[in-house]
């Protein structure tokens, strides 16, 4: 709608940058985040998001994509629970890059990288054996179908996808058209209004 207010998968949120630091416990570890306006969840970690990471499965990754970092909370904790792994971060947002980038400095995650661009451009060639996603429902049902469809194409043979969706925003529905792209997809984890699914190729 004219006039109406950039939203944080937009690559220029007109907002100006009024950041904060929060934290997050994470085993037996602390890490900070440093957010700010025009970023998604800038408030805190959300329920979705804390579901997310409960689902998913690092074991034998040697490369994991955070599909949509924001500033670049999925993707770091993955790093620290995997440091044997290379996680990369990607945004369509420069602001929420440079805050992933900060962050993975501030945590001191050698083994992560941001990148900016839409969906997977910026990793094209590139295989991973986790793909993890907060997708953006708010874009509409054809932008995250497009995002599913890349990270499809980035997913190794043995590899899974871990995407978290609202209850009430139609995760159910999203689960099925997963259904349409992925060989095998299973609801892993639900709470608080949240879904998970994991999809394989086989």
């Amino acid at each position: 709608m004219s006039g109406s207010p950039p939203q944080y998968f937009t690559p220029l949120p007109a907002t100006r940058l009024r950041s904060k630091l929060i934290r997050w416990v994470d085993g037996d570890r602390e890490l900070g985040f440093r957010t700010a306006a025009g970023v998604f969840s800038r408030g805190g970690m959300d329920r979705g998001t804390r579901l997310l990471l409960r689902a998913v499965d690092t074991a034998g990754a040697a490369t994991m994509l955070d599909l949509g970092c924001g500033y670049g909370v999925v993707g770091i904790v993955l790093a620290c629970r995997a440091p044997e792994a290379r996680v990369t971060l990607v945004d369509v947002n420069p602001r929420a890059v440079a805050l992933a980038a900060e962050n993975i400095r501030l945590n001191d995650v050698p083994n992560a990288e941001a990148l900016c661009g839409d969906g997977c451009a910026p990793v094209a060639g590139r295989m991973f054996d986790v793909v993890a996603m907060n997708p953006p429902i708010r874009a509409g049902r054809a932008v995250v179908l497009r995002l599913l469809r890349e990270a499809h194409q980035r997913l190794g043979p043995v590899g899974r996808l871990y995407l978290v969706a609202r209850t009430s925003q139609g995760a159910q529905t999203l689960g099925r058209l997963m259904g349409t792209i992925f060989s095998r997809v299973a609801e892993v984890e639900r709470g608080g209004g949240f879904r998970v699914y994991e999809a394989r190729h086989v």
